[in-house]
This record gives C-alpha cells, sequence and structure tokens, in this order.
C-alpha cells in the first residue's frame, strides 16, 4: 500500500483577524489527528500569531512551517516561506516596510518591493481562475523568484474544477513554474463553517442575509487527512509531492531567534557588570550619608552577584538610564511589582522601598532557578510620560525600540453583540441577552438567562447566536498597543518581528504581545503612566513653594499615623492600588498600621486567594 504523506501549506488562524475560525491550538491538534507531519500557518500580511503557533506545533508534536500570505497592491495573493534565519529577517523587514506604508491595520507592498527582499523566500501565488492575469503574474514571480516559484492548486467545488485545475498547471507549466497542491484552510474542522461565515459577515459588516458571493463559496476548507488529499488530487501526484519537498527545505524555527539585549554605554572603560556596580555603591553612598548599614550591604553584595550570573547587568542599566532622564526633567517616577524587592533597585533610585525597613525577598523578582527575564514597571506622571517614551525611541533608534502590542480579544458582550448583529438579531434582543452576563464571563450567555427572558430556545437564530458567541470568546479582534511595555535590541528589532504605525502619532509597536515575548523571553522595560503621581509632584511641589519642606518618594515620613488612621477607615478613594471597593471593604478588618500590613492586605485582595476561598472581602468569617 501506499505511503500517503501531506503537508499543508496554506492555513490561516485566528490572527488573520475575522478571517480564520481557528486557534492554534486547534489547527495543530487537528494536523496531528489527520496524521498531517507539518502545517504552514500563513496569515494575511501578519506574524502576529506566529508564536503561538510555535507554542501549538511544540505541544502537538507536529513541525510547524513559518509563512505569511502577501496581499500586493495589484490584488495579486502570495504565500512565503522564509527557508533560513536571514530569510525571516527579510521577511519581517518587508512586512515593516508595507506597514509603515499603510498606516495602522493595513500593509502596502507592491512587486518591486518584493523582489528587494526575495533571497531565501519560496513563493506560491494563489489564483483562482486560468486567465491572462494569472498568466502575467506567474512571468512576473517567475522573474523575482526563479526556481523558487510556485502556483497553488486548490479545489474550490465549483463546476469544471478539474478542468480549472488542468488549465491552470498547463499555464504554470508554459511561464516555467511548478504546482502545488493547498487547501486553503480556515478552520481547523467542518463545525467551524458558520462560525467563518459570522466572521465575514463581521469583516464586511454585514448580515448573513445581505452577505452573497461575499462568502466563502467552498465549505470545505478544513484540515483533511493526508489520504483524503491524496484522493481529491489524483491527477496531479507531482503537485502533491512538491508540498512535501517545500516542507523539506523550509526549515527554519522560531527557535532560533537569538534576542540580543541593547549593549549600555555604562561608564567608559568598564563593563556593563562594572558599570552598574559602581553605579550601584555610588546610589548607595547617596542614599544612606550617614553610613551603609550592614543589612543593606549583605543585601546587594547577594543581588550583584545573582545579576552577574544571569547578565542582566545592561537591563538594569537601561532602567537606571530610563529614570536618570525623568529625574533629569523633575518628572516623578517610581518603580512597583516585583522590582519593589530588590536594594538595587533601590540606591538606583528606580524604587522607593528601603530594604532597611522591609524584609523583601529579591528572588520573587529575579531567581536563578526560573531564570525568567526581569521585569521592571516604572510608572511616570500620566501628562508628562510622552516625555520619557519619544526620548527612548530617539536614543536607542525606531528600528531597535517598539512596544509590544495587546491583542484585543472577543468577550462575552462583544462575541454576542457582533454574532447577533450578523444573524439578524435586533438591537433590543442583543442588549437585553447582554445585560444578563457579566462582560468578562468566559462561558458567554446561557440558556437559562435566555429563559428568564422568555425567550424561545428553539428559534434558530437565537440557538445559534448564543452556540457562536461562545465560540467566539477569546478570539482575536484586532491588535492594539500595550500601555508601556517596550522592547528593546541590539540589533535590528525588525529582523526579529514586523513593527507596524501604532494610532498614537510617533509610536510604532511590534506584533507580538507580552505573552509572546516572555514566551521566546525577550526583555521589555514596562514605562507607565500614574495619574497619582501627577498629584504627588503637585503636591510636592506645593509644598516647597508654600512651606519650604523638600520632599521626594524616598523621603516621604514612615509610618505616618495619621495616613494610616485614614486607610483604617477605609478613605482611600483615589488612592493608587487600595481604591477598589474590595480593598476598601478589607482595611476596616486587617486594620495596617505599618507598610508591612498594607503589603499584605493588598497581597490577599487578590483573584488567586478570593478564587480560592482563602478569603472574601465582603464576607465575615
Amino acid at each position: 500500500m501506499t505511503d500517503h504523506r501531506y503537508v499543508e501549506l496554506q492555513c490561516a488562524s485566528h490572527f488573520s483577524f475575522l478571517r480564520g475560525a481557528s486557534a492554534c491550538e486547534e489547527l495543530f491538534h487537528q494536523a496531528a489527528v489527520c496524521g498531517i507531519e507539518a502545517l504552514a500557518v500563513t496569515d494575511r500580511n501578519s506574524l502576529a500569531g506566529m508564536v503561538r503557533a510555535h507554542e501549538a506545533a511544540k505541544a502537538a508534536g507536529v513541525r510547524l512551517i513559518v509563512g505569511c500570505r502577501l496581499e500586493l497592491t495589484d490584488g495579486s495573493a502570495i504565500l512565503v516561506y522564509p527557508m533560513d534565519r536571514p530569510a525571516y529577517a527579510r521577511l519581517c523587514r518587508l512586512l515593516s516596510l508595507g506597514k509603515r506604508r499603510g498606516g495602522k491595520a493595513r500593509c502596502l507592498l507592491g512587486w518591486e518591493d518584493l523582489e528587494a527582499y526575495a533571497e531565501g523566500l519560496i513563493a506560491i501565488l494563489v489564483s483562482d481562475h486560468a486567465d491572462d492575469v494569472t498568466r502575467r503574474r506567474l512571468e512576473r514571480l517567475r522573474a523575482v523568484f526563479a526556481a523558487e516559484a510556485h502556483l497553488a492548486l486548490t479545489l474550490q467545488r465549483r463546476p469544471r474544477d478539474q478542468m480549472r485545475l488542468h488549465e491552470l498547471s498547463m499555464m504554470a507549466e508554459g511561464a516555467g513554474v511548478k504546482t502545488v497542491v493547498t487547501n486553503d484552510v480556515l478552520f481547523h474542522h467542518p463545525d467551524r463553517r458558520i462560525l467563518q461565515d459570522v466572521l465575514t459577515c463581521i469583516r464586511e459588516g454585514c448580515t448573513i442575509d445581505s452577505l452573497g458571493f461575499r462568502r466563502e463559496r467552498s465549505a470545505d476548507r478544513h484540515l483533511k487527512p493526508a489520504r483524503e488529499m491524496h484522493r481529491l488530487f489524483h491527477r496531479h501526484p507531482e503537485a502533491l509531492a512538491r508540498s512535501l519537498e517545500i516542507a523539506d527545505r523550509c526549515r527554519f524555527s522560531l527557535d532560533e531567534l537569538a534576542y540580543q539585549y541593547p549593549h549600555e554605554a555604562g561608564l567608559p572603560g568598564l563593563t556593563p557588570q562594572q558599570a552598574l556596580e559602581r553605579l550601584t555603591w555610588q546610589g548607595a553612598a547617596g542614599r544612606y550619608p550617614e553610613g551603609l548599614p550592614d543589612k543593606v550591604r549583605k543585601l546587594l553584595e547577594h543581588e550583584l552577584r545573582l545579576i552577574a550570573d544571569l547578565g542582566y547587568a545592561p537591563y538594569f542599566l537601561t532602567v537606571h538610564s530610563i529614570v536618570r532622564f525623568a529625574r533629569s526633567r523633575e518628572i516623578l517616577c517610581q518603580g512597583r511589582g516585583s522590582a519593589a524587592n530588590s536594594a538595587v533597585c533601590f540606591v538606583l533610585g528606580v524604587t522607593s522601598i528601603d530594604p532597611e525597613r522591609s524584609d523583601l525577598l529579591f528572588e520573587r523578582f529575579i531567581s536563578q532557578e526560573r531564570k525568567e527575564p526581569p521585569d521592571i514597571d516604572v510608572d511616570f506622571e500620566h501628562e508628562r510620560r510622552e516625555i520619557v517614551m519619544q526620548w527612548i525611541f530617539e536614543t536607542y533608534g525606531r528600528n531597535h525600540a517598539a512596544l509590544c502590542s495587546t491583542v484585543i480579544r472577543y468577550r462575552s458582550r462583544g462575541a454576542l453583540r457582533d454574532v447577533g448583529k450578523a444573524l439578524g438579531l435586533s438591537e433590543d434582543l442583543i442588549r437585553s441577552l447582554s445585560s444578563q452576563v457579566w462582560s468578562y464571563s468566559s462561558d458567554g450567555v446561557e440558556d437559562r438567562h435566555a429563559e428568564e427572558l422568555n425567550l424561545n430556545l428553539q428559534d434558530r437564530r437565537l440557538r445559534l447566536a448564543l452556540d457562536l458567541s461562545r465560540q467566539l470568546i477569546g478570539f482575536p479582534r484586532h491588535l492594539s498597543q500595550h500601555p508601556g511595555g517596550f522592547v528593546l535590541t541590539h540589533d535590528r528589532l525588525d529582523d526579529l518581528v514586523p513593527i507596524e504605525p501604532a494610532a498614537m502619532k510617533d509610536r510604532q509597536v511590534i506584533e507580538w504581545d507580552k505573552d509572546d515575548i516572555d514566551a521566546l523571553k525577550f526583555m521589555k522595560v514596562d514605562v507607565l503612566a500614574l495619574g497619582m503621581l501627577s498629584c504627588m509632584k503637585r503636591g510636592f511641589d506645593l509644598l516647597a513653594e508654600h512651606k519650604g519642606v523638600h520632599l521626594d518618594l524616598a523621603s516621604i515620613p514612615a509610618e505616618d499615623p495619621r495616613t494610616y488612621a485614614m486607610i483604617r477607615k477605609a478613605d482611600t478613594l483615589g488612592v493608587f492600588q487600595i481604591e477598589s471597593r474590595a480593598q476598601m471593604a478589607m482595611l476596616p478588618r486587617i486594620k495596617p498600621r505599618t507598610f508591612y500590613d498594607l503589603v499584605i492586605e493588598v497581597a490577599i485582595v487578590r483573584p488567586g486567594p478570593i478564587q480560592g476561598d482563602m478569603v472574601h472581602p465582603y464576607l465575615r468569617r
């Protein structure tokens, strides 16, 4: 019996944004079930889902082929696959160029751009008809990619399908271009077909009744077993075999991406570690003018050893230089989160938490065992943070600095709203159903919610709206910018990931979000905005002007009894971290009198302890 083997080279994930109807995890799991040994993810003009695909491929045991579907300005659709690391870098630069031209959420590329970045890429032209337009595009493809040019053969389940494939094959042969079979996958399983139609409605801004020919005509755009693909394309054995040949040549993996943190200038003649140590001891002398306590000295020595072992000195120098710039402009800033556990951060001026007064565990911030990149969050005055952000762009260069993206995903109400509109439900009905569920719910609107509104669950459109909206929860809607997470690199950042302009002027973002860069062990610096710091800056200025009292965050009197008396009464409206209703409900019960009491109180009013039934802010035991 013939051993049937096949590799799917054209597959859109839900990171194609309102086109693909399956997550990467679902696609690779189904590929394993179907016996497909490798799967190419080819989202449109984007690599946004590639890290998720990389992780899903490892979990499923199916090899990922990195790819992209390029939509050119003349209407051509070309699948490209980098064969090695330099070719991947060229693909990222090509996408960055198109996005820079097109602006937010657009990508403008032409054949001339493709020609400039074609080296190391395998290309497949996607075309439905064997007409003069396809012939001209094949000739152009051959001129740009030479032996790496291919034409996709894909069934459309329309009349004359086999004749169309034959004509395309003959046209490709005449142009000196090889053919290859693809399935143009939009979802992992046939059950997702209706959801894909609804996504098309959302993208086109119409209802399912008026969708017409904008709907995907083929109903089987799902992953198929290798044996089934051989049955469907038995007249094109060479094109089937070519999918394996292309897969064997495209061996690039995201594991090859070697992230390099910027080489900080530091101090002349010193390595980053030596520069950090000198700045640390100089900062310690400034923080403790009456002498460095033994406890703090031991902490600093311990932290510096660990930083040296893990090679994180450049990261600390970066944060120090950002904070130093902010202070030079008298912009109030303060490090928070686990970075506050660091004595080095305190003496460098990054945080104002004195380690002599607090028993803080540095390993909560950086650990030899976890080997996770450090993550320092620094808050700046919200009205002046943009000054700091633009300084970072100018200092490190726009080819080396960008913000992370944030994936905006569907939640319960948004999913129900969009699905309901696509299916033609009335605004009143959608609003009534939405009011029955919490926006952050992961379960969506349940049957009991509809029954409480006396709705007929036997109605097909209502039934579909409830079921499809639950499927849509968690799907990416679009990319937005992270509040302030900067990724900085020594080499060009657009060699690692495409960069696109943000909606805000003079900002740019990469296509990957915080979870993606964590998975690849990239380091980021969070430059965040905090309105309360603007209030405190005004307070410090007023104290200096009217009382002659000069204070900063580190010199505010500690454990002030009047302050903690207000906190115990829950008089904390507008006070960062303890202003929520849950925090205010717990404060009179915990009765904090010291900073450490406050740390404990904030720590326990979190989703983890509450969901684990360790504590409840509104119930007394």
